[in-house]
This record gives C-alpha cells, structure tokens and sequence, in this order.
C-alpha cells in the first residue's frame, strides 16, 4: 500500500518513500511518502493562501466540518482502531478507547469553534475614558506547523487540527515517523467533510526536515509540538516570534498515603503504568508510598503485574505488546541493568521478548537513576517507600519534568496542602497522574513544556486578541 501526501486538498504522489513497519511484527505495513524541502514549500504555500478563506468562514460553519467529522469518524470507528493497532502496536482495546477520545475533542472543537468571543472593557474606569466603547474579538493567527508525535497519533493530531480548525486557521500536519497513516486517514475525513483544499496539509519524512522548514518559515504563526524535550527545546529555540506551545513529556509520580484501601486502587495504579506499554506522557512512572503500606502494596501490585497479557496488539486480550522501536529495547534494558548494578532490585520483569519489554517493577531504586529521573517510556514503574506525604512530596519535585502528579488520601488537609505544593501542571487528587478528558487545560512545567492544550486552552493560544475603541465624544 502506497501512500500520497495531502497537499492542499489532493493527494499528491512523492518523490520519494521509505517502508514502514509494524513495531509487533516486523511485517511491511506500507510505504510513506519522505517529503522534500521543495513538497513542504507546497504544502505551507496551500496553508497560507487558505488562511483567508478559513479566516472567513463563519463559526458555524466551522463547527458543521468539525461535526461531519465526528460522525465519519464514528462511522469508521474499529477501522480507525485498527490502523493505530497496526501502525504503533497499541493493544486494540487502548486504540478503541483512543478513538473514542478523538471522536469526543472534534466535539469539543465543533461546540468551541461556537464559543470564541471577546468582551467589554469599561474605560470610564481609567480617567480619560468617557464617552469611550470598547470591545475585544478574538482572530485566527494563520498557518499552524503541527508536530504530533506516535504514542496517541490520532488524539494529539485532534488536540492539534481540532481548535486550529474551530478557530479559522490553517495547518501543516507533519505526524510521527511510525504513525503516519492515522494521519491520512482523518485528512480523508476532513476532505470528505468539505473542509477547504489547503486548509489542512499532511506531509510525512523527516522530523529535521520538515521541522526545520516549519519552525523556520515566517508564514507559520504558531508551531504546537508534542515530543521530547530536547527537540522542543531546540524549536523554542529557533522560533523566534513565533507562538510556541509544547508537551514534553514527564516521569509522572503518585502518592500513596496511609490508610488508603489499596485493594481499590491496584488495578488503576498497574493500568497507569503499563497502558500501551508505558508511553504515555503522563504514565505512571513513579509511586511513592507510605511505609505503613509499602509491602502490601509491592505484594498486590506485582500479583497483578504478572496477570497482564503480552502479546498482538490486534488481540482484544493483549494488555501489554510492543515498544515502538528495538533501539527503546534495547535502551530500556540498558537502563534497567544500570538500575540492577546501582542496586535496584527487579520484582517483576525486567527482560524483552522480541519488540516486547515484560512489565517491569523496580523497588529501592536510586532517585538519581536514568529510570527514575528521565522519562522512561516504557512498562517500568518504581515503586518506592517514604516515611510521610512531605517526603513524597519533596521526591515527586525532584524532577526535572512536572506535568501531572497524583495523590491518594482520605485527609482533605493533606490532599489540599499536595495541591499547594506539588509543582506540576495538573494534581489529579485520589487518582493517578495518568488521568485526562480531553476538555480539561493540559500541559506542564518545567521541562515537560509549556502552553496548554485542551480545545478552548488551545484556542486562546491559537488565536490573537484584538482592541476596538470607539470615541463617541
């Protein structure tokens, strides 16, 4: 199967392809287009002359493309689940749920592309101001580079295309290297929906490439990027003007604290940590738990550990399948024997099987470890004891990341004072860090970013606020 870019609403053969494969198998999934510098000069040149016509574009009708969307989306739901099962070996069941949560944020961009407004400003307030009305109203920026990376290939490509759409801009897609056929796949259903040619433009290849030419072109407004630090830092870098929002990633962390019932809560605790192998940004990496419940904690949440299913990503029974590269094996595992050699001890796992690292459950792990202190992106989880929620809450900070923590406790001071302290963009109170809807304002701190997503957040960010004055003296 050969694929075409989508450039201003047609598919266009490449100069050049490059085979993808599936990450399970190893199997020939398709072949994707590697585009030239010269194929993303075309595909910003159809963004930017769109600009006007989306700009144009009445809100509801914005809303109505976003809507014939969500209903050939829904429509086409378990082949959609499919194509992310196959590309990114993500267990069925978790790519079903993925589409779900696509289906729900071009919702929510269809009923935010209705809600972009502005408001009153009282300048008799400030003296001078008599006789004056004012007023503010929100405008598109323009073209907006889209980098989404594979761990959630069609829901942060939405997070991304979503609120550019419902707010009158135009976009470049460049998807991740592994998942690009999610990618084409709701470029289809846009086309299908009457969004107009240009107004979205897929192009696969390169990262340096593509990136490079996006973060650099003055005809993009706003680059929206999900990946990892090092290559957002570079792109913040290099942007200058441009509106910059980044998710970077984290090694998210829990607290347990005494007196929790942690029959309750195992299950949820083992699903953060190991959903789709772990790569997830705001997985559950990190567990800190009290020391009166340390031991039957590590017993139970290992028991469960061991009851996950590994195996093919199509198999509704498989919890756990493959990492997305063998270099991630083989780094993990590289982690892992420094973790064992610093004296960490494995109580589960710990070994690959082809593409499949098993869930793996580390305990005593040094805070100053790769495992603990980068963001693994992988089933690992440490589980470590403190003596109290202050020395949780010290360790869980000690990080270069920040973007979501959790804490679990039946005190409302203890919960309330977590919520002061805990320096991450989201504190998720009696659940894991792993928790997102998609209309909640996501993003972090520190390394894991900044800007917020969340349609109506990615709105304010994607559009820009203009002043109109009328002297009436």
């Amino acid at each position: 199967m050969k694929k075409k870019l989508f450039i201003n609403g047609e598919w266009v053969e490449a100069s050049e392809y490059v085979p993808l494969s599936s990450p399970y198998s190893g199997k020939l999934i398709a072949e994707i287009p590697a585009a030239t510098v010269e194929e993303v000069e075309t595909g910003l040149e159809a963004a930017y002359n769109a600009r006007k016509i989306m700009a144009a574009m009445p809100s509801h009708q914005r809303a109505q493309i976003l809507e014939k969307v969500v209903f050939l989306l829904e429509k086409r739901a378990e082949e959609a689940a499919e194509i992310i099962a196959t590309e990114a070996s993500k267990p069925i069941s978790a790519a079903r749920t993925e589409v779900g949560r696509t289906i729900q944020t071009y919702k929510f961009a269809a009923e935010e592309a209705k809600r972009i407004h502005g408001e009153t400003i009282p300048l008799d307030a400030a003296p001078g101001g008599e006789g004056r009305l004012a007023y503010t109203v929100r405008e598109p920026i323009g073209v907006i580079g889209a980098i989404t990376p594979f761990n959630f290939p069609m829901n942060l490509v939405a997070h991304k295309v979503g609120p550019a759409i419902a707010s009158g801009n135009t976009v470049v897609l460049k998807p991740a290297g592994q998942t690009p056929l999610s990618a084409f796949f709701i470029a289809e259903l846009f086309q299908e929906a009457g969004l107009p040619a240009g107004a979205l433009n897929v192009v696969t290849g390169s990262g340096s490439i593509i990136g490079e030419k996006l973060v650099k072109d003055d005809r993009v407004q706003k680059i929206s990027f999900t990946g990892s630090p090092a290559v957002g830092i570079g792109i913040r870098n290099k942007a200058g003007l441009k509106r910059v929002t980044l998710e970077l990633g984290s090694n998210a962390a829990v607290i347990i604290d005494k007196g929790i019932d942690i029959d309750k809560i195992i299950s949820r605790c083992v699903a953060g940590a190991f959903g789709f192998q772990g790569q997830v940004c705001i997985s559950l990496q990190r567990a800190y738990v009290h020391e009166d419940l340390y031991e039957a904690f590590v017993e139970k949440f290992v028991a469960a550990t061991k009851q996950l299913n590994i195996g093919d990503p199509l198999d509704p029974a498989t919890d756990v399948s493959a990492l997305i590269t063998a270099k991630d094996v083989q780094r993990t595992l590289d982690w892992l024997e420094e973790a064992k050699q610093q004296g960490a001890k494995v109580a589960v796992g710990g070994t690959a099987e082809g593409n499949i690292l098993l869930p793996t459950v580390l305990l005593d792990a040094d805070p100053c470890l790769k495992v603990s202190c980068q963001e693994v992106f992988a089933p690992i989880v440490l589980i470590n004891k403190v003596k109290s929620v202050d020395e949780a809450i010290e360790l869980v900070n000690d990080s270069r990341y920040g973007l979501q923590a959790g804490i679990y406790t039946d005190n409302v001071h203890t919960a309330l004072t977590a919520a002061q302290q805990l320096h991450v963009g989201g504190v998720m109170v009696n659940d894991i860090p792993t928790f997102r809807v998609d209309n909640m304002p996501y993003g972090g701190v520190k390394e894991s970013g900044v800007g917020r997503e969340g349609i109506k957040y990615a709105i304010e960010e994607m559009t820009e606020q203009k002043l109109v004055v009328f002297n009436r003296n």
